[in-house]
């Protein structure tokens, strides 16, 4: 099984010049806790990552300002992916050497065509890879972000 058949297709993406409170509003709009950052609309490669506990930890904790501070300024790069016909059991050893919680699906020229997350793979995939998910997610404690 590949991650093309569980992972989240077309995923909410902002620009590295879109401000913290716009991205925290697509998080609750597309309930998700990760949108990726792309270097433009006609260039949609993808740069970076944003997630809550980014904007929590490396803005809001600092006192910086959400409506003025940028995706760009918070944003984990490099990002750990995957390609669509990446083998879950790869994906599952991805997300547990690098204790991530998502990763951003590109295509071959590093545009995001999905997101596929420790959830998906315990909701959609076959329950051998659930029971894998589960175990590093009881060893790690749970832990696990984007690339610092």
């Amino acid at each position: 099984m590949n991650v093309k058949e569980v992972m989240t297709k077309s995923p909410a993406c902002c620009l590295p010049t879109t401000k913290l409170d716009e991205v925290a509003r697509m998080m609750v709009d597309h309930d998700c806790g990760e949108i990726p950052v792309i270097r433009s609309k006609e260039k949609p490669e993808l740069v970076g990552v944003i997630t809550d506990r980014d904007i929590c930890c490396r803005a809001v904790a600092k006192g910086k300002s959400t409506s003025t501070t940028t995706a760009n300024e918070c944003m984990t790069s490099p990002v750990f992916t995957v390609t669509p016909e990446t083998d879950l059991a790869q994906a599952c050893k991805v997300f547990e050497d690098k204790e991530v919680r998502r990763l951003p699906v590109i295509d071959s020229k590093s545009h995001v065509i999905g997101i596929v997350s420790l959830a998906d793979l315990v909701e959609r995939a076959p329950e051998q890879y659930a029971r894998e998910v589960l175990r590093y997610a009881s060893k790690s404690g749970g832990a696990g972000a984007a690339a610092h």
